[in-house]
């Protein structure tokens, strides 16, 4: 992929990759969610297993994950086009290919130990489990460095944890996690440090609770006395928070590309629609009003993917991206808001039954304002990096 005076010009490899994406996506996913409740948050496993093997063997397993690890050691940029693709289903918001493709570890696992890595890192991307990340509290998520309050007291070899995580996803289901905790109640950034938890610590009590989403179920988990060894703290005591920033930031990219992905898919259903609906003897594609919100649609969308691919570009060459990042998590998240509900609209009382996607997108792309950090906060962080 190359950057120049014509825009983005993808590789015949990352071609070939997303249209095989597309392929398993169109063929094999959809016709199983189609057989399945709407709201399902999976495909039955023995479903699951039979595609994944098949990823697998193609090389499309965990793409963004570095080959020594089983993965195809993809960059951002390549996923973020990825993703897009692999998003445009009905659970695809929040499970992108029904999660056939793997599972992808919190990436500050990466930051570990090479021993730490082999341990936690390996296994869950062979065998596809569910891993958490654990920051945001009930004091809030968007400033990590002043709300986490989940304290780490350290005692001999290993922390005592105690406190409470909100809104963490897949807790109750996964085998491990990484939470971030205060070890240092003076030290501000520098007294947030990270462990690993493992499924079944004694002091771990993961509760799920329903959200409007009905994937990748959110938890409040308690920490009650929870021994944790040494040996399972992420980097240095006090080095949490800087651990994950930068990590963290390039995440916001694929999140964004999701984003885009079902805004497609949407405009997609849209298009076909008002290609068919007549009112009074009319077609809706013939009326202006319809016209002008399809308009709007497909010029928003490729806005949005434009700062996503800049963005991922720019992280991609290890350039500060944290501007970046925000753009286009901020722009995307609302640009799909507005996308799902003119299509919504368009199909008229089709766009609210449960038979067609849509109800669900719509219900779902309203948490992707708040998710990853909320517009509102997105906004300071532009405006920060534009005042300074």
């Amino acid at each position: 992929m190359e950057n120049g005076e014509r825009g983005f010009e993808l590789s015949e490899e990352l071609k070939t990759l997303r249209q095989q994406v597309r392929r398993i996506i169109r063929d094999e996913i959809i016709p199983i969610e189609n057989r399945l409740d709407p709201d399902a948050a999976e495909i039955p496993e023995h479903d699951y297993w039979a595609i994944a093997r098949k990823t697998q063997a193609a090389g499309l397993w965990c793409m963004g994950v570095a080959q020594k690890y089983g993965g195809a050691g993809l960059g951002t940029f390549a996923m973020c086009v990825l993703y897009e693709e692999m998003a445009q289903h009905r659970m695809g918001l929040y499970n992108p290919g029904a999660g056939v493709f793997g599972r992808t570890p919190p990436p500050v696992i990466w930051a570990g130990t090479e021993e730490q890595i082999q341990t936690y890192a390996v296994p869950a991307i062979k065998n596809a489990w569910y891993t958490f990340f654990g920051i945001t509290e009930p004091a809030g998520g968007s400033d990590p460095a002043g709300a986490i309050q989940c304290r780490a007291a350290r005692d001999g070899d290993s922390y005592v944890l105690n406190g409470t995580k909100i809104f963490t996803s897949h807790a109750h289901e996964a085998e491990w996690g990484v939470v971030f905790t205060r070890t240092d109640p003076t030290a501000g950034r520098a007294g947030i440090t990270a462990f690993i938890i493992k499924k079944n610590t004694p002091g771990f009590t993961p509760r799920p609770f329903k959200v409007l989403r009905t994937a990748a179920l959110p938890c409040e988990v308690q920490f009650e006395d929870c021994r944790v060894p040494l040996a399972q703290r992420l980097g240095p005591e006090g080095g949490g928070l800087s651990l994950c920033l930068d990590l963290l930031t390039r995440l916001r990219f694929p999140y964004s590309a999701c984003n885009i992905g079902v805004g497609v898919a949407a405009l997609e259903m849209a298009v076909k629609h008002a290609k068919q609906r007549k009112t009074f003897g009319e077609l809706l594609a013939r009326r202006q009003a319809i016209q002008w919100m399809l308009a709007d649609s497909e010029v928003e969308l490729r806005a949005a993917r434009w700062l996503t691919w800049d963005g991922a570009w720019k992280a991609d060459r290890g350039e500060d991206a944290r501007m970046e990042a925000s753009i286009a998590k901020l722009y995307s998240s609302e640009v799909l808001g507005r996308v799902v509900d003119r299509a919504v609209q368009i199909h008229g009382g089709y766009g609210v039954s449960k038979e067609f996607p849509l109800e669900r997108w719509y219900r779902e792309a309203r948490i992707r304002r708040i998710g990853e950090g909320p517009s509102e906060v997105h906004r300071m962080v532009i405006a920060r990096n534009l005042l300074r």
